[in-house]
């Protein structure tokens, strides 16, 4: 009977008695009729609720019948959910980290602090492989017959002032050879023309061996060494306009020479070229002309023993500063008072210095400065051109960033620098062995050449020309006279010359950081390490020798 009961009741889920209710008990059903009929309630609210529940699953479909896998697969959303704001905050806290870290280097005080960079192999020196595909070709040949004519043979003769620093005079004495060989003249030494910034009375043969200058050349040109006993009136020819050619252009051609000048040589027989300044052009000269300047300049042009021989001491003394024999670098640093001046660039400083260098413009360069209100865009111009000198600052952080280290030994070819030991400061925390001419000698054995300005530049420039490492700073006659001469003379040893237009953007870049900045600085200065370069329409002979003076080995 239970076993029938049971079928029963299964077969009647699906019914709902109307006699039974809530709380109502029936006198005219038996007690086993209502037990049958509570089973059925049971399960007829069963129905109810599953209906209900997929009533309520069809308007929220992410409601599946699998609610155990439901509530897994969420837990675990939740969790990947949370890492993921874990690693935003993180990277959202290393940029703003990186934003607000220090700018390059760490500035204490007037100390700059770098992090350290690995010393290159090729720090000191350039490949080998790259150093062996020219050489000098420049140099006098001996046995040539010359075919000079007598003194009193040539078209006449021409004189020159070689105004200026001692690098400006160089060149001119150079390109004062090379016209007396267009036109046939015979030249008359040089005379080093006193200059308003230099303020120094050096003749020639205070500098220059003008024995061996004279003879190097007897197969080239005819030089004399003082204007012909028959031209009485020597004031003539420094003062009077007749005998005076003035009218020659900057980088003037060979044929100008030909055309305007000789007619008037042949006629006065002496005459004074002024300004003669950059008047004589490069690529629009004969090859042999500028092959006979490299060789005045590199050949010709000797300075006297006691200023080689004190050369030799200084560079001697920078490689055994140590106890070992040490490369050393030289630094040109061009930040004196006239060159920051000159330039019209802005500089770090304060209120006071600046207006003080304001004032000194338009004292110095009123037609350039006018009123001052168009100088800001100006310095903005020129800096972003890689035109303006690289602070004392700038020079170590560049310095750093190739790889030099703090031990590496600096001689430092400078004027006064603008800004004093402050200004100085960063570079020479950053670089302790940073030394001068001053330093590395005694007022005695400098003394002798304290007599004229151009002996100290003179040492200047052969203990630079000698150094392992040559790097400029700025523009000018110095600077590319030595890189020219290090490349002519064999390459190898490096002359770095900074883009100062990429390192200004660089410098003036707030999103930088040490490690792109090092690899900015290390792919840029590649090329740029003093290699021959091919030349251009307009190149400068004095940088760049290859074409005229070079030969492929």
């Amino acid at each position: 009977m239970a076993e029938l009961r049971y079928s029963s009741s299964l077969g009647n889920r699906a019914s709902s008695s109307p006699l039974k209710r809530d709380g109502d008990s029936s006198p005219l059903m038996p007690d086993s009729q209502l037990d049958d009929d509570d089973e059925r309630d049971r399960h007829s609210s069963k129905d109810r609720d599953r209906s209900l529940f997929s009533h309520f699953q069809h308007l929220f479909p992410f409601f599946n019948d699998d609610a155990r896998v439901s509530l897994h697969n969420s837990r675990i959303s939740l969790f990947c959910l949370f890492l993921l704001v874990l690693v935003g905050l993180a990277t959202v806290f290393a940029i703003v980290n990186k934003l607000n870290s220090p700018y390059l280097c760490k500035k204490d005080g007037i100390v700059l602090q770098c992090p350290h960079v690995k010393e290159s192999p090729s720090l000191w020196e350039n490949p080998y492989s790259a150093t062996t595909s020219w050489k000098p070709c420049a140099e006098r040949r001996d046995g040539v017959i010359s075919e000079l004519p007598p003194e009193n043979e040539t078209s006449g003769y021409i004189f020159i002032h070689a105004e200026g620093g001692l690098n400006q005079q160089r060149i001119a004495i150079c390109n004062a050879v090379a016209v007396a060989k267009i036109m046939n003249a015979t030249l008359i030494l040089p005379v080093l023309k006193q200059d308003q910034i230099w303020k120094d009375q050096t003749k020639f043969e205070d500098i220059f061996d003008v024995d061996h200058f004279i003879d190097y050349l007897k197969d080239d040109v005819r030089i004399v060494r003082d204007i012909p006993a028959w031209f009485t009136d020597k004031t003539e020819l420094f003062t009077s306009i007749r005998r005076t050619v003035k009218n020659i252009p900057k980088y003037a051609p060979a044929q100008f020479y030909i055309d305007n000048v000789l007619p008037r040589i042949k006629e006065k027989k002496v005459m004074a070229l002024k300004p003669f300044v950059d008047r004589l052009g490069y690529d629009n000269v004969p090859p042999e002309i500028n092959r006979l300047r490299c060789r005045v300049n590199y050949h010709a042009l000797k300075f006297l023993p006691h200023i080689e021989q004190m050369a030799d001491l200084l560079a001697s003394r920078m490689r055994n500063r140590t106890d070992g024999t040490n490369p050393y670098m030289a630094l040109h640093l061009r930040f004196e008072k006239g060159m920051v001046g000159l330039s019209f660039c802005d500089f770090v400083g304060t209120r006071e210095e600046k207006a003080k260098m304001a004032e000194y413009r338009k004292k110095e360069w009123p037609r350039r400065y006018k009123n001052g209100s168009h100088l800001w865009q100006l310095a903005l111009q020129k800096r972003k051109e890689g035109r303006c000198p690289l602070e004392p600052g700038e020079v170590a952080v560049i310095l750093r960033a190739m790889g030099y280290p703090k031990e590496t030994q600096i001689y430092v070819a400078s004027g006064q620098v603008y800004g004093g030991q402050n200004r100085m400061a960063p570079l020479r925390n950053m670089f302790q062995n940073l030394v001068t001419k001053e330093e590395l000698a005694t007022k005695e054995e400098l003394d002798p050449f304290r007599k004229h300005v151009t002996s100290l530049a003179a040492l200047d420039f052969l203990v630079c020309l000698k150094s392992d490492v040559f790097v400029m700073t700025h523009g000018g006659n110095f600077a590319k006279l030595i890189i020219g001469a290090r490349r002519y003379m064999g390459h190898r040893l490096k002359s770095i010359k900074p883009d100062k237009g990429l390192m200004s953007k660089s410098f003036g870049d707030p999103y930088m950081g040490w490690a792109t900045f090092v690899e900015d600085v290390v792919v840029t200065h590649q090329t740029r390490t003093g290699l021959p370069e091919q030349t251009f329409p307009n190149y400068d002979l004095w940088e760049n020798p290859l074409t005229p003076c070079m030969c492929k080995v």
